[in-house]
């Protein structure tokens, strides 16, 4: 598999972790329990970062191998 095929398999699933992330955070006050709340949402929140973590570094190497070509 080709490089620039494996970063579109990558971020694909990465689109989609990411929407299943967000889509538990209107879930989360019906749990009605603040203390559990407040981690849940901390927790999804470094989800978020890492997720993003992980389409940076993507976009980084793409942009490298889109130099190399120049």
């Amino acid at each position: 598999m080709e490089r620039n095929e494996t970063i579109q398999q990558i971020r694909e699933q990465v689109n989609q972790i990411a929407g299943k992330v967000t889509a538990i955070h209107p879930l989360v006050p019906g749990l009605v329990d603040s203390a559990t709340q407040g981690e849940l949402l901390k927790a999804l929140y470094e989800l978020t970062k890492n997720v993003e973590v992980v389409k940076k570094q993507l976009l980084k190497l793409e942009k490298r191998d889109e130099s190399s070509l120049a």
